[in-house]
C-alpha cells in the first residue's frame, strides 16, 4: 500500500504508479474528460450539514456556471448565501487540474484561512476519487497542492503580491465583497499583467454583494459591458427549499434589510449616509475618457465654460489622499468633470498637478482647503508658480468665512473647513445629489459616499474608509451658497431649488384630466373663426 499511496495516505495515489484502465474506465475517464457536470455529478463527494460525506448533486443555475467558465475567461458571479456557489467553482477546478497538464491555479480569498478551507474542500472531493480518475501527487501542503502532471493550486489571501511574479492559468476570487476597496484596487493594478500574460488566462470572481464596493463597480461594468467579463445573477428563489415561507422565516429571523442584501443580492449601502441609500444606488458612473498620473477625466474642457477645482490635500504617507474635482458650473446641473486622487504624491508636487489641471479647464476658479498642509499648497500655486485664479476668503466675525476680498489682515488663500461650513457644505451637497443637479460621474466619489456616514452632529468617512473627494464636493456645495459665487455663474441655487420644488408641487395638484359632466356648452366655430352657441334641441341661435 505504501508503495503506490502519498506518504501512507491510503486515499491519495502517489506519483509514477501506473493505472490499468478497465474498457468501462477508459471509456467513463474520456467521458469525465469531455464533460465536467458529468465528472462532478457523478464522483465529486461534498460534505452535507445532516447528512455526512454525499454526491455533489447540481442544482440548474449551478450547471449554468460550470457552461460559462467552460466558454468564458471572464465570470463574476452574485449569488445569495448558502446556495453552494464555492463548492460549485471548486468542483469544477478539481476537474480542470485533473485533465489539464501543466496549469497553474489559485485560489484567493478575504482571509487565507478562508482560501485554505476552500483548498481543503477539493482535497476532500481529491481523496474519495476513484484512484483510476486520480492524478499522482507530488505536494499536498495545507496552501498548495502539486500533480504529476505538473499541474499546481495555491490557496492565499487576496492581495497585491499574493501572486505577482507568478502565471496563472485560473484566478478564483471568492467573496469578492468582502476584500477592502483600496486593497482590491491595488490587487487588480498588480495582478493585471499576470492575468493579460496568457491569451487563455481565466478569472472566476463570486460573491454575495456588501455595500457600493469594487465587486458592485465591477459587476455593473460587466451588466454594462463596459468590461469583458460575463455576468451570472442567482435569485434566492433558485436555490430549491426557498420559498416565500422561508423567505418570511429568513427576515424574522434577521431584517429587511440583511435579507436584500445576503439573499436578495442587493447591493445596500453604509445607513445613515449624507446621501440616502436608495439614491446611492441610482447614481450611474461612467469610464474616464482618459486617464494620466491618477487623473480621470470625464469631459474635455468646452470654450467659454466656467469650471471650478476644488483641492484637498493629504501628506503622501499612502494614508488620506491629495484630492481635486473639477466642476463644470457654467449652467445646472452642475457636472463633475474631472477627478484626481493620490495617496503618495508630496504635498511639494501637488501643485503643479492643480497648476496644469486648472490652466486645462479655462483658468478654473482654485479653491484650496488650508486646515493642514494646504496652505503651503495655496502659497506655492499663488506665489512660485504665478496662478491668479485662487479664490480668497475673507473673515466677517460671526458670519466666518465668506468668498471674496482683496488682501489683508482678516483675508486668506484657500478655505478652512469649519464646522460652519461642513454643516452648510453637507446640507447642500445632499440637495444638489439627491434633486440631481450635481451629476457625478466618477465610481470613486460614489464609493466615498456610500461610507460618508453621520458620526453625532456631523457626517465623516467610516472607519477604514476616505472622504477626500466627498470633503471637495461638500466645500463646493458650500461655496454655491456664497454671493460672490452666484455673481461668477450668475447662479442662485438656493432660488432654483426652491422654484423647482414649488413647480413640483403644483404639477402634484394638476388634475390628471377633466370629468364632463354634460352641462357645458356645446360651440361651433366656422372657418372664418365665427363661433356659434349650440343649444340641445334646437337650432344654432346666435353669435357668442
Amino acid at each position: 500500500m505504501s508503495s503506490t499511496s502519498y506518504l501512507g495516505n491510503p486515499k491519495l495515489k502517489s506519483a509514477n504508479v501506473p493505472v490499468q484502465f478497465t474498457e468501462d474506465e477508459l471509456s467513463e475517464y474520456i467521458k469525465c474528460q469531455q464533460d465536467p457536470i458529468h465528472f462532478i455529478e457523478q464522483y465529486v463527494q461534498i460534505v452535507h450539514v445532516d447528512r455526512g460525506l454525499i454526491p455533489f448533486e447540481m442544482y440548474p443555475f449551478q450547471k449554468k456556471m460550470i457552461n460559462e467558465f467552460v466558454n468564458n475567461r471572464f465570470v463574476i458571479c452574485k449569488l445569495p448565501r448558502q446556495s453552494g456557489k464555492s463548492t460549485v467553482i471548486i468542483s469544477f477546478l478539481l476537474h480542470y487540474i485533473l485533465y489539464n497538464e501543466n496549469v497553474q491555479v489559485g485560489i484567493l480569498a478575504n482571509k487565507g484561512a478562508t482560501a485554505r478551507e476552500l483548498l481543503d474542500r477539493l482535497k476532500l472531493a481529491y481523496e474519495n476519487l476513484p484512484k483510476w480518475l486520480q492524478q499522482g501527487v507530488l505536494v499536498w501542503n495545507k496552501g498548495n497542492i502539486e500533480l504529476e502532471n505538473g499541474s499546481k493550486m495555491l490557496a492565499v489571501a487576496t492581495s497585491s503580491s499574493a501572486i505577482r511574479g507568478s502565471s496563472f492559468n485560473i484566478i478564483f476570487l471568492d467573496e469578492f465583497a468582502h476584500i477592502p476597496n483600496a486593497l482590491a484596487e491595488s490587487f487588480f493594478s498588480s495582478v493585471y499583467p499576470t492575468i493579460s500574460s496568457g491569451e487563455t488566462t481565466k478569472v472566476f470572481i463570486v460573491s454575495t454583494p456588501l455595500g457600493l464596493n469594487m465587486f458592485y463597480k465591477m459587476w455593473v461594468d460587466a451588466e454594462e459591458g463596459r468590461s469583458t467579463y460575463v455576468p451570472i445573477d442567482v435569485h434566492w428563489s433558485e436555490v430549491p427549499g426557498r420559498d416565500e415561507k422561508w423567505k418570511e422565516e429568513t427576515i424574522k429571523n434577521t431584517s429587511e434589510t440583511q435579507f436584500q442584501q445576503e439573499f436578495g443580492c442587493e447591493f445596500v449601502g453604509s445607513t445613515h449616509t449624507l446621501i440616502a441609500g436608495s439614491k446611492l444606488r441610482s447614481i450611474p458612473f461612467i469610464k474616464p475618457i482618459y486617464q494620466k498620473r491618477k487623473l480621470d477625466v470625464y469631459e474635455h474642457p468646452v470654450e467659454k465654460h466656467s469650471y471650478t477645482l476644488i483641492a484637498d490635500t493629504a501628506r503622501g504617507q499612502g494614508l488620506d489622499y491629495s484630492a481635486f474635482t473639477i466642476i463644470d458650473a457654467t449652467e445646472l446641473p452642475y457636472k463633475l468633470v474631472a477627478k484626481f486622487r493620490d495617496n503618495e504624491i508630496s504635498p511639494m508636487l501637488y501643485p503643479n498637478i492643480i497648476y496644469e489641471a486648472a490652466k486645462h479647464y479655462n483658468s478654473a476658479h482654485v479653491l484650496i482647503e488650508v486646515n493642514d498642509i494646504g496652505a503651503q499648497v495655496a502659497d506655492i500655486l499663488h506665489l512660485d508658480m504665478e496662478y491668479d485664479n485662487i479664490m480668497m476668503m475673507s473673515w466677517k466675525g460671526r458670519a466666518g468665512q465668506q468668498l471674496g476680498g482683496g488682501f489683508g489682515k482678516n483675508t486668506s488663500l484657500g478655505v478652512r473647513t469649519t464646522k460652519q461650513v461642513k454643516r452648510i457644505g453637507c446640507s447642500t451637497l445632499k440637495n444638489l445629489v439627491e434633486e440631481d443637479k450635481l451629476i457625478l460621474n466618477d465610481y470613486d466619489v460614489l464609493y466615498e459616499l456610500t461610507t460618508f456616514s453621520q458620526s453625532k452632529t456631523s457626517y465623516e468617512a467610516e472607519e477604514g474608509h476616505n472622504d477626500d473627494l466627498v470633503i471637495s464636493l461638500v466645500i463646493f456645495a458650500w461655496l454655491t451658497q456664497q454671493r460672490y459665487f452666484k455673481e461668477l455663474t450668475d447662479i442662485d441655487l438656493r432660488e432654483k431649488l426652491y422654484g423647482d420644488k414649488m413647480k413640483e408641487i403644483e404639477q402634484d395638484l394638476v388634475p390628471f384630466g377633466f370629468i364632463e359632466d354634460g352641462t357645458e356648452e356645446e360651440t361651433v366655430t366656422e372657418a372664418d373663426g365665427t363661433t356659434w352657441r349650440v343649444v340641445p334641441g334646437e337650432y344654432v341661435t346666435g353669435i357668442m
